[in-house]
C-alpha cells in the first residue's frame, strides 16, 4: 500500500526519530524485542483491563485514494494519505483527570533531541495544559533502556530555548526535572503510578 504525507511525499517505512508511525520495525532492548510503543500499549491493556484506567493510542487519520476489489467480500487499499498532522501519541482518562501524552524514544546516551517533536504536538501541549489537563512525555533512551517522564511545561520550555540554539535536552537536565519510570512486567512501563505521584499528591 502506498501511503502519503499531506505533501505529497511517499512515506517510508523505515523508523526514524521523531516520525509519528513507529511501529514498523521492532528494536530489541535487552532482547525484548518491544519498542517503546509496544510496551506502553501493553501497559494500557493492563490497566483497562485491571480497571485502573482508560488511555489509548490516538489513530493516524488517513485519506484512502485508491482501492482495489480482488472479491466482492475484500478491499484492499493500495493508495492512503496522512489527512493531517497528528497532535499527540496518547490520551485518555485516569481517576477523572484527562491525560494526553507523547511518546518518544532516542539511541543517543546523553541527550534528547528535540528534532523527535513537531511544533505542532507543542502547540497542542501547551492547549492542553491550558485546559489544565496532564500533560507530559515519556522519554526512552534506547542504548541504556531507560524511562523518564518529562512533564510537558518543561518540554515546552527546552522547545522555546531552541532560538537560543539549544537542538537537545541534556540527560543529566531530564534526571533532575524528569521522573525515571521502573520496568517491570505487568505493567510494563508502569507510568500511571508515576503520574499519580504526581499530579495528585
Amino acid at each position: 500500500m502506498s501511503i502519503r504525507y499531506p505533501n505529497g511525499k511517499a512515506y517510508s517505512p523505515m523508523h526514524k526519530e521523531g516520525t509519528q508511525l513507529k511501529t514498523v520495525n521492532k528494536v530489541s532492548y535487552g532482547n525484548r524485542g518491544m519498542s517503546l510503543e509496544e510496551d506502553i500499549n501493553s501497559s494500557n491493556e493492563y490497566y483497562l483491563a485491571k480497571g485502573i484506567a482508560v488511555i489509548h493510542k490516538k489513530p493516524t487519520p488517513l485519506q484512502i485514494v485508491k482501492v482495489d476489489y480482488p472479491k466482492r467480500s475484500a478491499a484492499v487499499i493500495k493508495e492512503a494519505y496522512f489527512q493531517q498532522a497528528s497532535t499527540t501519541d496518547y490520551n485518555g482518562v485516569f481517576e477523572g483527570k484527562y491525560i494526553d501524552f507523547e511518546a518518544k524514544e532516542t539511541k543517543n546516551k546523553t541527550s534528547f533531541p528535540l528534532k523527535n517533536f513537531h511544533k505542532h504536538q507543542i502547540e497542542h501541549m501547551r492547549q492542553v495544559i491550558n485546559q489544565h489537563g496532564i500533560c507530559f512525555s515519556l522519554l526512552r533512551f534506547s542504548a541504556i533502556d531507560e524511562v523518564y517522564l518529562l512533564d510537558a511545561k518543561h518540554l515546552c520550555s527546552f522547545w522555546s530555548d531552541q532560538e537560543n540554539s539549544r537542538k537537545s535536552i541534556p540527560k543529566k537536565e531530564i534526571e533532575v526535572l524528569g521522573h525515571v519510570i521502573p520496568l517491570g512486567l505487568y505493567p510494563r512501563i508502569d507510568y500511571l503510578s508515576i503520574v499519580k505521584g504526581i499530579y495528585f499528591s
